[in-house]
């Protein structure tokens, strides 16, 4: 099956007491289908899938796909350092009907290609869903090597790579040995339009919270051959894709969707919330992009420091 080219890596909400908002992850959802994205993440690291409990995980899997039904695609978020672990969620995962499975890169461990290899195959075993692997060296410490992505997807579901290692030589190894039908997308926004041009499949992004129809806009005039419109949008984008990771991450995202009005909530330690300074750099940040179906004064409007609730934006982020 195709995920889709734009896949929203999203964030969890959590309600005043930093307990999961289900209503408003569905919300969310269907806001992210409705303005680019062919699909979502559920419990990535965008989704502080550190600090949400398994059984938070299967319910949020749930509910994310109750509400977008067939209108795009659901990947859950199941990889950890244990591959048991790992494995048990996402045979739970699979029992509430999401298209697909995602896990990283064992963290922490530092395990060999090897044991990367059996983590994923063992994984892979557990369920009939299709499994996307997860290279993020920076957060991980290990880094997932083609010749191991190459052995992987011999196996019948193992069918996709995001791919944030963040070296275009790597991804073009990647391209060279892997066959056509598998599917590799860049982990980081700013590497979408380069990963494009090297023939990969599309984005997990972060960015597309807030600049999901201005993405669209960007994947779909690359894959309709109009590479000039393509590299306007990546350029005028950019500031964006490097912006929203003034701090780690999502926090600074969870800040500018507060901003936009969605409810989204704060962060659970040990991250914490935006400081004054980056919610100002934010607010800064975004009345300078281009926005489509948008007039400029419009653009700067909805980047004044108030929330749809009228509280200050420092006080509810």
């Amino acid at each position: 099956m195709s995920f889709g080219r734009i896949l929203t890596a999203m964030v969890t909400p959590l309600n005043e007491a930093f307990e999961v908002d289900y209503q408003e992850a569905q919300r969310l959802a269907e806001y992210l289908i409705n303005h680019g994205s062919d699909g979502v993440v559920v419990c990535g690291t965008t989704g502080e899938s550190p600090t949400i409990t398994e059984k938070e995980k299967i319910e949020l899997f749930k509910v994310v796909k109750e509400a977008v039904g067939s209108k795009g695609t659901v990947i859950a978020g199941i990889g950890s350092n244990s591959t048991e672990s790992s494995t048990s969620l996402a045979r739970k995962a699979a029992a509430t009907g999401v298209d697909g499975l995602m896990a990283v890169v064992p963290y922490y461990n530092k395990p060999s290609q090897e044991g990367m290899f059996q983590h994923f195959k063992t994984i892979a075993e557990a369920t009939p869903l299709p499994l996307m692997l997860y290279n993020v060296p920076g957060r991980t410490s290990a880094n997932l090597m083609p010749i191991t992505v190459k052995r992987l997807a011999e196996l019948p579901n193992i069918v996709a790579l995001k791919e944030a290692a963040g070296s275009l030589d790597q991804v073009s190894e990647l391209k060279r040995m892997l066959p056509a039908s598998f599917a590799v997308y860049s982990g980081d926004d700013s590497m979408t339009l380069p990963m494009l041009a090297l023939g990969c499949s599309g984005i997990v992004s972060v960015a597309a919270h807030v600049v999901g129809d201005e993405m669209k806009e960007l994947v779909d005039a690359w894959f309709a051959g109009d590479t000039v419109k393509a590299t306007e949008w990546h350029l005028e984008l950019f500031p964006v894709f490097k912006g929203i990771f003034v701090t780690a991450n999502p926090v600074p995202i969870k800040a500018l969707l507060n901003m936009f009005g969605h409810k989204v909530g704060g962060v659970r330690l040990p991250l914490v919330k935006a400081t004054p300074e980056e919610i100002k750099f934010l607010q800064d940040l975004m009345k300078n992009v281009k926005r489509v179906g948008l007039k400029e004064d419009d653009n700067s409007r909805i980047y004044e420091l108030r929330a749809a609730s009228g509280k200050p934006v420092d006080a509810i982020i």
